[in-house]
């Protein structure tokens, strides 16, 4: 005879398997069934919360000897000391050109096309010790030549204290404790980011991380690495450059040794969907495989010599 629970219908909620109780309920006829969570599962689920972080990652290969050819070319004509950051920062804002929905903030709940396509570089100050960053703004306006002349002219501001770009609000910031500094970072970020407010005076431009961002693990020889968006960036994706290493390649039906380069990129799903991203990375491979061909006429050596830049 089947025992009824009260306040409910079908057969009772259980039953023996195996010596077993099993508990279950009915659904549409079949009985679904669970155990319980042990073990790394129960002590994973006591660590972490439901999934709430938007980024997600994508690797990129690219062949580096046009890029090589091009750095060589820039130094024996131009007199300028070219790094593949430099140059992987112009294909990044080759690749925000060529991909509109990528040149946008999101503030309120709204989508709002950027005024200008820049890149934040990411690049290291005394001696190593500290990072710091320098914003090139329309960067897709300018060469991979005006860039590095902008990027190791604002290294040496900085390393000189003369920079008035992030400078004073590092100071500040600086100087508070965590607990507050957390806040402060909140609030700089509203202020600049989402109402895109002008804070200079303090240390605070406009939208301090351009609508990109880059930096470079390959100076320490390390190929392949994923860096993290913080929260205050207000960026839908992060750059990071490996080291340029001889690999095999595949060229026509003949494996090969070429100077290969690795990219990965870290980007913010709420801007950004992989349908975008495969497109930005196609515009920043194009790039790579040709750099001259986007470039204007490489001009003669300034009379005055270049300092090798950062980065």
């Amino acid at each position: 005879m089947t025992r009824r629970v009260p306040g409910r219908a079908g057969p009772e909620m259980g039953r023996r398997v195996h010596g077993r109780r099993v508990r279950g309920r009915q659904v549409q006829g079949h009985q679904v069934q669970g155990r319980r969570v042990q073990g790394w599962r129960k002590l994973a689920g006591a660590t972490w919360g439901a999934p709430a972080d938007p980024q997600f990652y994508g690797d990129l290969e690219l062949d580096a000897g046009a890029l090589l050819s091009y750095a060589e070319e820039a130094r024996d004509t131009a007199g300028v000391h070219l790094t593949m950051t430099h140059l992987i920062g112009r294909a990044v804002a080759h690749g925000l050109a060529e991909v509109p929905e990528l040149r946008v903030r999101l503030a309120r709940g709204r989508v709002h096309e950027r005024e200008s396509v820049d890149v934040f570089f990411i690049v290291t100050a005394s001696g190593g010790k500290e990072l710091t960053g320098i914003k090139v703004e329309g960067a897709d306006r300018k060469s991979a030549v005006e860039i590095s002349r902008e990027v190791t002219r604002r290294c040496t501001a900085i390393e000189a204290g003369e920079d008035a770009g992030l400078g004073q609000g590092k100071t500040l910031l600086a100087r508070l404790p965590a607990p507050v500094l957390r806040g402060a970072l909140h609030l700089g970020a509203w202020l600049t980011s989402d109402l895109n407010l002008d804070l200079s005076r303090i240390g605070m431009p406009r939208q301090p991380f351009g609508g990109a961002m880059i930096t470079s693990v390959g100076m320490w020889g390390i190929s392949h690495a994923y860096s993290p968006l913080a929260h205050y960036y207000r960026v839908p994706l992060l750059v990071l450059v490996g080291a340029v290493e001889k690999r095999p390649a595949v060229a026509g039906d003949e494996v090969v040794i070429r100077p290969m380069m690795t990219l990965t990129a870290t980007f913010d799903h709420r801007y950004v969907d992989g349908f975008q991203a495969a497109r930005f990375a196609e515009a920043v491979r194009g790039y790579c495989q040709s750099p001259a061909r986007l470039e204007p006429p490489l001009a003669a050596a300034d009379p005055q010599p270049s300092e090798p830049a950062r980065g």
